[in-house]
């Protein structure tokens, strides 16, 4: 068992926690230590099974060894909780950055900015998946516990995955080498992309910290969103219209930046799922089962 005070060891479980390392030189490097040291600290952890190959934690047996890092922590319950709100902080902050990268990409036409975003997308889907085996083992320690809502954070981690997707469908539109977003489109890009980061963060926000009255202000964005969207569509209308069917290569170009504008309204659609999401998990209320675009 590790030591109390160990703050050395307790930083490399963090970023085993959290930053999805694929190495231990990648961990030395983060913490400026040598490879060789993080060997011999999480070796023992490895053989007790708190530190799984490919750098994954056990999240049962971290409970064991919670108390030797001075966590104050009143209970293996309360402890995985906050365990797993962090991840879902970093892997909120990790898709933002994600969003921002996919933008800047298509604005700036840089196909190696969209490159990266793409790759980025991987980091999310390991995240997600480090979630839901976290909440696995959870719900396993104690199934008839109120904590048995914790499952509730697989579906705020898969809304997440899903937004890193359509992210990707925002670089992938400057990797496939189509016609460069002109202006008029840019400038509702721009736009779009401030309001739908506002609502991922307002929406998470909202889950995190019981925020619910944050609904109202994501519901305004929303609304915002669906007028930035009819009207970019609008413009790309006039923009076919005044283009010849000949040009095939022109009006693929408008198929794909119209997927562009429609991946920002599911990224908003997403975040109030999101909000609903929190509404249930914090208050009790019971999210609609009809789909959004059949409601009013």
């Amino acid at each position: 068992m590790p030591s109390k005070g160990n703050r050395t060891l307790k930083d490399i479980l963090d970023i085993i926690l959290y930053e999805n390392p694929a190495t231990q030189q990648e961990i030395a490097d983060k913490l400026g230590i040598t490879r060789r040291y993080v060997t011999q600290l999480i070796q023992p952890l490895i053989k007790e099974g708190v530190v799984k190959r490919a750098y994954m934690i056990d999240m049962e047996n971290y409970e064991k060894i919670a108390d030797d890092f001075e966590s104050n922590v009143n209970s293996p319950l309360h402890s995985s909780n906050l365990l797993i709100t962090s991840m879902l902080v970093s892997m909120k902050n990790h898709v933002k950055n994600e969003l921002k990268l996919s933008v800047e990409s298509l604005i700036e036409n840089d196909d190696n900015k969209a490159e990266e975003a793409l790759k980025m997308d991987y980091t999310t889907n390991n995240m997600c998946e480090k979630v839901r085996t976290s909440v696995e083992t959870v719900v396993s320690i104690n199934q008839q516990s109120h904590f048995s809502k914790t499952v509730i954070y697989n579906e705020v981690a898969y809304d997440l995955e899903r937004i890193g997707d359509y992210c990707g469908h925002i670089a992938k539109f400057v990797v496939n080498d189509y016609y460069e977003a002109d202006d008029d489109i840019v400038v509702n890009i721009k736009k779009m992309y401030k309001i739908s980061d506002k609502m991922i963060e307002d929406s998470m926000t909202a889950f995190l910290d019981g925020t619910i009255e944050l609904k109202g202000e994501v519901m305004d964005l929303e609304e915002r969103m669906h007028e930035m969207q009819k009207k970019s569509m609008g413009t790309i209308a006039t923009q076919m219209a005044e283009t010849s069917f000949d040009d095939k290569e022109r009006s693929n170009y408008y198929i794909y930046i119209s997927r562009v504008i429609k991946a920002f309204e599911r990224i908003g659609d997403i975040s109030v799922e999101i909000v609903d999401t929190a509404g249930e998990f914090h208050n009790n209320i019971p999210r609609s089962i009809t789909p959004r675009t059949f409601r009013e």
